[in-house]
């Protein structure tokens, strides 16, 4: 084959693989997807896989960023030291979602720090007036280490990180740190080379071919252009991928599940966590607010499971807590509020002998809100006197009555003095906990609204409307969450839902653990899945997906 030939048969071929590549809508322009089917439900952000975008400054962190979540989140300007803190931002390929996290340059190492401040351009004027020029230095030197805490933070907490480096400014020292960080310190989690600003498919081969020493295989991509940027998109879903089936058979061994004791002040908490454990763990005194922080303690229940039990301060009303000007009041009071947010159940203690407090609905609805399992715990229960059957019924009736938000969560009486009953606190727990990781297969569920819509048919409206379900599915798992496909949601009015509820517990079970029900139009999603088809731009749409009402 002659010398000449060759350029023709490459351009031929370069050819060919960018009209596929368009085709695909990767390059120059981005494509018009519609959602996937099974995001037709937004699911919570912290919920959500993390990729991190790392690497030194000015090497299109920002505009990699700004590809894959679609539109300008983050300012993308030809200056080093621009992004600083940690930027956010929802993405979705194929049939995976994800967050993206841009971070700040991390620096190189061996620089000193006047060559840092004056690569990131950070300035003690500006800005800063009024300040003395002591505090401003001071500021200022701490600024490189808090974006790198940053960056940090970012890689700690992804799933995948997207190593970016400058493919027209070429391999530099800084980059050779940055590996050296990331196999030391990350060599367990998942790294990808991307070698930015690669716009020309015949040039970009050779700008990536430099940066094989890093030990890693470069993939030639262009921020700008999107060339590439479906190529990298693949590779981190099938990554994704890799990780939740690893994950999946790990998380299922090796899973603890977190029971918080909450409740107000001197109801009892601690005694509980003492006598399940079997030790004085925690203080225990009359006064109140004796704990302050949250303390974790594992537990082994008598079936073998492993527990985490977190023992939290004493909520009191937040007026009580302001009037009282106590600092360590209101951070102990975050902190019991940010167990029950990481824990799977909790168990809300309440004093047998006290009448149900206003407080104590305010902490029941947080804990619906924060979709929990939960159980009631009576303590305290010796010291109800003259007690017979009709007491514990009467009993449950005034609890329900108080606590309506929680008319789902099991009620359990226990007297920590002599540990009377206290191993039915992590029975009704594990019950929970089960019950809150259930899945209802599909015809059951079906079986179930069909039986529910036709003992009671959707009201009328007075046009003469109907609402319809066609079906329905469950689409989570912690807490149990159903997606109902109707004709137009605005057809089931609260009081209707409430009740589909109610018969959906009442035939399918699910005690101790909140269910949601989210109804989704299907002339909304019609409708949006046009607009979809129109407007979604990708990789990444910066549009909403189709939420359920």
């Amino acid at each position: 084959m002659s010398s000449e030939s060759t350029p023709l048969l490459y351009l031929a071929s370069w050819i060919l693989r960018r009209r596929l590549m368009r085709k695909r809508n990767l390059v120059g322009r981005r494509s018009h997807r519609e959602v996937p089917a099974n995001m037709s439900f937004q699911i919570p952000d912290h919920l959500l896989p993390r990729i991190a975008i790392v690497g030194r400054p000015n090497v299109g962190k920002s505009a990699l960023f700004n590809r894959l979540v679609g539109g300008s989140r983050a300012i993308v300007v030809d200056e080093p030291g621009v992004t600083r803190d940690r930027l956010y931002g929802r993405s979705f390929w194929g049939d995976h979602e994800f967050m993206v996290v841009d971070t700040g340059g991390v620096m190189n190492f061996s620089k000193s720090q006047a060559d840092v401040m004056e690569e990131l351009a950070i300035t003690t004027s500006v800005g800063m007036d009024g300040i003395s020029l002591a505090s401003r230095e001071a500021a200022v030197a701490r600024m490189p280490s808090m974006i790198e805490r940053q960056a940090v933070a970012a890689v700690e907490e992804a799933a995948v990180i997207i190593f970016l480096v400058d493919g027209q400014a070429g391999l530099m020292a800084a980059d050779v740190e940055i590996t050296d960080w990331l196999r030391k310190k990350y060599s367990n989690k998942c790294i990808i080379l991307a070698v930015n600003k690669c716009e020309s498919p015949r040039k970009g081969l050779m700008q990536a071919s430099e940066f094989w020493s890093l030990g890693f295989s470069p993939m030639p991509i262009s921020a700008l252009s999107g060339t590439g940027t479906g190529e990298l998109l693949d590779l981190v879903c099938s990554e994704l991928k890799n990780i939740e089936a690893l994950d999946s058979s790990e998380v299922e061994e090796n899973y603890v599940p977190s029971i918080a004791i909450v409740g107000r002040p001197n109801v009892g908490k601690s005694s509980i966590l003492n006598a399940l454990v079997g030790e004085d763990r925690t203080i225990v005194s009359p006064i109140s607010g004796t704990t302050r922080d949250a303390i974790d303690t594992e537990f082994t229940g008598p079936d073998g499971q492993k527990y985490m039990l977190i023992d939290t301060a004493g909520i009191r009303r937040r007026a009580a807590v302001a009037s009282s000007g106590s600092t360590t009041e209101a951070l102990s009071v975050n902190r019991a509020f940010r167990a029950i947010r990481r824990s799977d159940v909790v168990a809300l203690v309440i004093e047998a002998m006290a009448c149900i407090t206003e407080q104590d609905c305010r902490i029941a609805e947080r804990i619906e809100r924060e979709g929990k399992g939960c159980i009631i715990v009576v303590n305290k229960w010796d010291t109800i006197p003259n007690k017979n059957q009709q007491t514990t019924t009467y009993y449950e009736q005034d609890v329900r009555e108080k606590l309506r938000v929680l008319d789902w969560a099991p009620i359990v009486y226990s007297t920590t003095t002599n540990g009377h009953s206290v191993e039915r606190i992590i029975t009704a727990a594990s019950m929970v906990e089960k019950e809150r990781s259930r899945r209802l297969g599909t015809s059951i569920l079906n079986q179930v609204v069909q039986e529910a819509l036709a003992f009671k048919p959707p009201p009328r409206t007075r046009g003469g409307k109907r609402g319809r379900v066609y079906y329905s599915t469950q689409a989570a798992i912690r807490p149990p969450t159903f997606v109902f496909f109707v004709n137009d949601a605005k057809l089931f009015p609260e009081t209707y839902r409430r009740y589909m509820e109610k018969q959906l517990r009442s035939n399918a079970g699910f005690p101790g653990t909140p269910i949601r029900l989210l109804w989704r139009s299907r002339r909304r999603a019609d409708n949006e899945g046009k607009s979809a088809r129109i407007n979604v731009q990708a990789p990444g749409s910066s549009g909403k997906l189709t939420s359920a009402t």
